[in-house]
């Protein structure tokens, strides 16, 4: 097992560069760009996803006005460049990193993020780090809270479902199931604003934030109950989708085990149902649930999130990294990027040994990575 965890966790390297390397590639082509962002808040066409912008935009708005009016029309790569200095977009260049080849930007980025060295937002006064520690909480809370939840239900629940199979208990909450998984987590998240959130109805919960103002003069727990005050909405909202998915998903791995062979013989040798389902059928049924366990705990962080965390007003990484993206924010986006493709590929490795845990039968080192 030793040899095959150092495997993976070598392989990782260059998966992780192919990663950055295609998005690299894919951004060089992309229109638009953080110097175009600059020239159009110049230009009073700048349309971005915040108005929270600040630092080098804003720096750069007083020099372009102050050589503006001086500065002879002069062609320019960048859409609407005209009329402003040329020194000018030299110095926006130098100052995004544009001035050098790609080869060289994309080796010096590889270089810093292997030493976690993030550097700075483009248009926020403040290092790549801090804003996604800052953001961390929210998108941790979310995503723990609903991979625990939707797994705790479905699990169980998949589990009944498959013992009772074509019985009224399976076919109505199969009715259940499949009206949950058509209604799109937002429009849910909608839903539950209107009636519980002072939309039209009710006014129990709350709409932004994941505490209240007067957090730091609540006991703990008054804290606690705030905070999943905060949370029942959202998380609500989010389960939704992941619960119907995990259940159907354990309840076919079930019925799919139950039918074997094993099965039978365990019934014959005078062991009861409880001891034939969690004494053999769940170590084997469980193996495709966990399988899924990692893309639902990844997604839940980014984009599996981004719209709830839009609706409900949740500061976290999902919509950090729509931000940036939409502000052209390259240093938030590649830094985002890397750390979420790290931990999808420590929590692939993670899954597979959580296999030989569940399973000991199944043994990687046998295998070719």
């Amino acid at each position: 097992m030793g040899a095959y965890i150092l495997r993976r966790l070598l392989l990782i390297v260059p998966t992780l560069v192919g990663i950055m390397a295609i998005n690299f590639v894919i951004i060089q082509f992309a229109p638009g760009g953080p110097v175009e962002r600059v020239i159009a808040q110049l230009q009073g066409t700048d349309v971005s996803a915040t108005a929270r912008i600040s630092g080098g935009g804003g720096d750069f708005a007083g020099s372009g006005a102050d050589t503006a009016g001086d500065a002879s029309s002069v062609g320019s790569r960048y859409r609407g460049a005209q009329g402003l200095d040329p020194e000018f977009i030299k110095e926006l260049e130098r100052q995004f990193g544009f001035d050098k080849p790609p080869l060289e930007r994309f080796a010096g980025m590889l270089w810093d993020y292997a030493r976690f060295d993030f550097g700075e937002s483009y248009f926020r006064d403040v290092s790549v780090i801090d804003l996604i520690i800052e953001k961390m909480p929210v998108s941790i809370s979310l995503g723990l809270w609903m991979t625990f939840i939707s797994y705790a239900i479905s699990i169980p629940l998949g589990i009944r479902k498959a013992v009772s199979d074509g019985s009224r208990f399976d076919v109505w909450t199969s009715a259940v199931i499949v009206v949950g998984y058509a209604i799109p987590g937002f429009l849910f998240a909608v839903l539950l604003i209107v009636l519980f959130a002072g939309g039209s109805f009710l006014d129990w919960f709350p709409l932004r934030g994941l505490t209240s103002e007067n957090w730091e003069q609540l006991s703990w727990p008054a804290r606690i109950v705030d905070y999943f005050w905060h949370l029942a909405l959202p998380l609500t909202a989010m389960v939704l989708s992941a619960f119907a998915t995990v259940t159907l998903l354990t309840k076919n791995s079930f019925l799919d085990e139950i039918r074997k062979q094993y099965v039978q013989t365990a019934r014959a040798k005078g062991l009861n149902e409880r001891q034939v389902l969690y004494g053999h059928v769940f170590r084997n049924a469980m193996l495709i649930v966990i399988a899924g366990f990692p893309g639902a705990f990844i997604s839940s962080f980014f984009a599996g999130s981004l719209l709830i965390e839009t609706i409900f007003s949740l500061d976290g990484l999902g919509l950090l990294g729509f931000e940036a993206v939409i502000n052209r924010d390259y240093a938030v986006v590649f830094a985002t990027l890397y750390i979420f493709s790290l931990m999808g590929l420590l929590v692939n490795l993670v899954s597979d040994l959580t296999y030989t845990w569940i399973d000991p039968r199944i043994d990687f080192e046998s295998r070719e990575v």
